[in-house]
């Protein structure tokens, strides 16, 4: 089996090849049209969790660091040297969010990949539409709920790390550090993490309504002839720039 290390390696591996696919400018502007798409919608979705001040920083964490249409190159190269060294320092279970984390960034990137690649093919449509006919011709049921199920897995380990005293203080302890190694995205993904589980306390209910809200809109694009008019109010239906 292979180690963390490797696992983390692997998954930035494939985001990096998948760069190197979407350079040219028009597979990259559909990418990015749909990323902006999909950080509407989930705006919407959880907007009452970003007004809550309980809920906020974790949501807000959620929303910019696993699903934001934010360019994370600079953390992933971050990420991706200092991959044996978070198996070597840290514990298990936090080389374990750690791979996670790769997985879901290298999953994320590929279904929004593909997600461009049919969004090009439908420039008739306006984005609710266009966008639920592209999401119908990807497929990938399967990688979806992994999705779903890796962004949970996630959630569960940040609530049982920030319980660890010790390991909230050593990260704070390692600030200087790493921004005097030029690791300073890496971390700040990190602390954020840690500090907005630490302010929401309990995860239970937030996690839930990941799961709750997440798992309907899955069906709705699947299988819901009205899941363009259900998306459209949420995201605009005009152009994406």
């Amino acid at each position: 089996m292979n180690s963390p290390a490797d696992r983390i390696r692997q998954h930035l591996d494939q985001v990096a090849h998948l760069r190197t696919q979407t350079h040219d400018a028009t597979t990259a502007q559909a990418v990015r049209e749909i990323k902006v798409l999909q950080a509407r919608r989930f705006e919407a979705t959880y907007a009452d969790l970003l007004l809550d001040p309980r809920h906020r920083p974790a949501t807000r964490f959620f929303l910019d660091e696993l699903y934001g249409d934010h360019d994370f190159a600079q953390r992933d190269a971050q990420f991706g040297r200092i991959a044996g060294a978070i198996e070597r320092l840290f514990p298990e279970a936090v080389a374990q969010l750690a791979v996670d984390m790769a997985e879901l960034h290298a999953l994320t990137e590929q279904l929004d990949a593909t997600l461009g690649g049919h969004w090009m093919a439908l420039p008739q449509l306006s984005p609710a539409p266009r966008y639920v006919a592209a999401w119908r011709q990807t497929g990938t049921r399967a990688q979806r709920e992994q999705q779903l199920r890796v962004v949970l897995q996630m959630g569960g380990e940040l609530q049982r790390l920030t319980r660890k005293k010790s390991l909230r203080l050593a990260l704070r302890m390692m600030r200087g550090p790493a921004l005097a190694g030029g690791l300073g995205a890496l971390h700040a993904f990190l602390e954020r993490g840690f500090e907005a589980f630490n302010h929401m306390g309990d995860a239970q209910a937030f996690l839930a309504a990941v799961e709750q809200r997440e798992s309907r809109w899955m069906d709705l694009f699947f299988d819901d002839p009205q899941a363009a008019q259900a998306l459209a109010p949420l995201v605009g239906d005009t152009r994406i720039t």
